[in-house]
């Protein structure tokens, strides 16, 4: 193990604690969960003014609109963690400083 990595008990973390947590962790994944909830409520107003269009066809391109929220939220997230991991860094870094 690497001696600059933490070693940290989360047994008696609360759902709230977890949650700040993550979002910390990820900033990307509480946009993931509002857009998919937007997607729900947006969804939800919707149905009753569907027209013609049947319930299952609705439902079936709104769970693509839901799931399409979540994860470009999540793909966003990944790139900004990768670039700012790997990418940043070499920005940063002056000349003749090879650390790796």
């Amino acid at each position: 193990m690497a001696p600059s990595a933490k070693i940290v008990d989360y047994g008696e973390e609360t759902h709230g604690s977890k949650l700040a947590r993550k979002a910390k962790e990820s900033p990307f994944m509480p946009i993931g969960i509002v857009g998919f909830l937007a997607a729900g409520v947006i969804g939800a107003y919707k149905y009753k003014h569907r027209g013609t269009m049947s319930t299952s066809v609705f439902l079936m391109q709104l769970r693509v609109a839901a799931q399409g929220t979540v994860v470009g939220a999540l793909t966003i997230g990944l790139a900004y963690t990768m670039a700012k991991e790997y990418l940043f860094p070499l920005f940063q870094s002056k000349p003749g400083d090879e650390t790796k």
